[in-house]
């Protein structure tokens, strides 16, 4: 490793304040938010409306690129504002929900613009999961209008009787007969192809008043309960995202001692492959509406393909890729990464899964210029709340980074005392991204928001300078690939099963998902399951991510406490044995 001699030149807190001091791009101003003062990005576009806005400024520039599809920034906006149109016909109003169910595809981000500039609430769904679950998520929204591509509307199709309030349906990439609900209306009638989205007529802005707090998305995270949440985001908290992801960059050269360089107009185009999904915070948020904003390009792929994904950014001059640690790994240990011409690469970053220090060691090596990147959020916190890049990272690979200059991180006991810097307690965050509440679930909002601050259900420390360190997750929780998995949701399918007598999911570590999911399970006297009959149990009621990679049977009653919770940690000792 080789650091600056004079590393760091300035305290984590000297750069914050010259990056936010009074006339600066990055200068902050204290708002009152919900009652609460809290500091926000002063020069961020107020809503995602403006985003569009200084999207379309772009013109002619590549925007999004899909296998043979190239889409600029020009035909990008001129699809929303069709798309948009619609939606004004359709009746749409503001605060009606909108929701989005399907893959990576160019018609994503222009669905979610054109929602968004009516004012609806739009409300991605993970394309993951089945059909039961996506009707959980569609009735629970209150979803007037869906959007989805034919393979998630055959899988939503048997529960479109139990949604009577759908509205309508335009579904995108239909290769097949009308499923025959009268409410299915095929995208392309509207907006047409996206190479042909260029040559659509201009249309106006629909006239609707938008502000920084108003409600814009709801993203469903999992819950312990078993029964996901929607995370009421506002326009506001999305917007946040943009300035961090600058924020972050700049903080890495005051601390090798470096002035940030000014923004080069005549400088090649940035360009991400995105291998994370749209409908995710990461990728909506810290992805997606940053690249509209700034004229960078997209790069969507259908699924992740480690020699696809290098050939890419070979031919695409990719500039970031990242996501979660397995795509990192897999490029780097492939056979024929010598093959490609991967010196566009500036950042090679990931979040939403444990990640090796030696990582970070093999991205410098193998990658040379390439600045290694981490960071942590949450649904909650609209994706970006702590950054961590370059040199820090690099002497710190194991923390996830300190907050950014708009964010605060404390760690409490369990009375909620704020606890001194290296003890270890309950992770909680205040910032003008933490999201406003869970979506018709007060007692749920109640017991995770306190007085702005969001209880992250992490247990970490943070040092004296500020940069945070997770230790354990308080929640049952695993992440898999950057998905979440709350075990008591794969528990209780199950045990829904009529042969199980004890249940309980446990994580593995795993070198480049982070960890994945393995069940224990004891069976009633006399009853008899194999292991690939409850995998397929589980398939058929949970999306495929959360279902157990393998099922070990015991011939006991699962280990317990004295007040009969059983011991995951002893479970977990046995999965590292």
């Amino acid at each position: 490793m080789t650091l600056p001699a004079n590393f760091p030149a300035m305290s984590i807190a000297e750069a914050n304040a010259l990056l936010t001091a009074p006339g600066s791009v990055l200068e902050m101003e204290s708002v009152t938010i919900r009652g609460r003062p809290t500091r926000t990005w002063k020069n961020a576009p107020p809503t995602l409306r403006d985003v569009f806005l200084a999207g379309r400024a772009h013109g002619d520039k590549i925007f999004i690129v899909h296998e043979d599809e190239r889409v600029s920034f020009d035909g990008f906006s001129r699809a929303v504002l069709r798309l948009a149109a619609q939606l004004v016909a359709d009746g749409v109003q503001k605060g009606d929900r909108v929701a989005i169910v399907m893959r990576n595809l160019p018609e994503w981000p222009v669905a979610f613009f054109a929602a968004t500039l009516t004012g609806a609430i739009v409300t991605p769904l993970n394309a993951w999961w089945t059909g039961g679950e996506l009707e959980y998520g569609l009735s629970d929204s209150g979803t007037r209008i869906l959007f989805c591509d034919n393979e998630r509307l055959a899988r939503i199709a048997p529960h479109l009787p139990e949604l009577p309030e759908i509205e309508r349906i335009y579904v995108t990439r239909s290769t097949e007969e009308p499923m025959g609900d009268p409410r299915e209306v095929q995208l392309e009638s509207i907006i047409g192809h996206p190479n042909s989205w260029a040559s659509i007529a201009d249309r106006a802005l629909p006239l609707v008043a938008l502000g920084p707090e108003d409600d814009a998305t709801i993203f469903y995270t999992s819950g312990t309960t078993g029964k996901p949440k929607g995370a009421l985001g506002t326009h506001r908290n999305i917007v946040s995202n943009i300035m961090a992801s600058g924020f972050a960059a700049a903080r890495a050269y005051l601390r090798r001692g470096e002035m940030p360089p000014a923004p080069d107009p005549a400088a090649p185009q940035k360009a991400t492959l995105l291998s994370v999904p749209f409908f995710h915070a990461t990728g909506c948020h810290a992805v997606l509406s940053p690249s509209l904003f700034a004229g960078a390009k997209l790069v969507l792929m259908r699924k992740w393909d480690v020699v696809e994904a290098m050939g890419l950014i070979e031919r695409e001059r990719i500039t970031g890729c990242g996501g979660v640690p397995t795509i990192a790994w897999q490029i780097i240990e492939h056979p024929d990464r010598a093959k490609y011409d991967l010196s566009s690469l500036e950042t090679v970053s990931y979040g939403g899964a444990p990640s090796a220090p030696e990582l970070v060691r093999q991205i410098k090596k193998v990658f040379g210029k390439a600045q290694p990147g981490n960071g942590w959020g949450m649904t909650e916190t609209s994706a970006t709340f702590t950054s961590h890049v370059g040199e820090d990272y690099e002497l710190r690979p194991d923390s996830c980074g300190p907050a950014c200059a708009v964010c605060d991180l404390e760690v409490r006991d369990p009375d909620g005392k704020v606890l001194a810097p290296g003890d270890v307690g309950e992770l909680y965050g205040f910032g003008p991204n933490v999201v406003k509440e869970y979506w018709r679930k007060a007692e749920a909002t109640a017991a995770t928001f306190i007085d702005g601050w969001v209880r992250t259900g992490d247990l970490a420390r943070i040092d004296e300078e500020g940069f945070c360190f997770i230790i354990d997750r308080a929640k049952d929780m695993l992440i898999r690939g950057g998905e979440n998995i709350y075990c008591v949701e794969v528990e209780n399918a199950l045990y829904e099963h009529p042969a199980i007598m004890d249940a309980a999911l446990v994580g593995r570590p795993h070198k480049t998902l982070g960890e994945e999911p393995v069940a224990f399970v004891t069976l009633k006297p006399g009853a008899q399951a194999s292991e690939a009959e409850l995998r397929s149990f589980v398939a058929a009621r949970l999306a495929a991510f959360k279902v157990p990679v393998a099922v070990t049977f015991s011939n006991e009653p699962l280990v317990r406490n004295a007040n009969g919770k059983i011991l995951k940690t002893e479970l977990k000792k046995l999965v590292a044995a």
